[in-house]
């Protein structure tokens, strides 16, 4: 699978999960409860954060740490229903 599809992939699944949520972290994490789901994701954003910062400190779990502040970020984006030919499109433009 190449780089492109496995993000493309995980999108669709995030989008899928906002849009029929089932019993999932990820389901959940975009629902309003006693926080609202934007806060949710931003705290979760936040946290990752503070761990690629210390992973890459310590030299351990960058890649690790990275993929869980990337997901986070996409879902905050797919939550925002931003989709990701728009994400995608803003990489290009900055490729010139």
């Amino acid at each position: 699978m190449t780089d492109e599809k496995i993000i493309r992939e995980l999108y669709e699944t995030l989008e899928n999960r906002r849009d029929h949520p089932i019993d999932s972290y990820t389901s959940n994490i975009m629902k309003n409860s006693s926080k609202t789901a934007e806060d949710k994701i931003l705290e979760k954003i936040g946290e990752e954060t503070a761990e690629v910062l210390i992973a890459s400190k310590n030299q351990d779990n960058l890649i690790h740490e990275s993929t869980d502040l990337i997901f986070h970020i996409l879902l905050l984006l797919v939550y925002k229903e931003i989709t990701l030919d728009e994400l995608l499109d803003e990489f290009q433009t900055r490729m010139k």
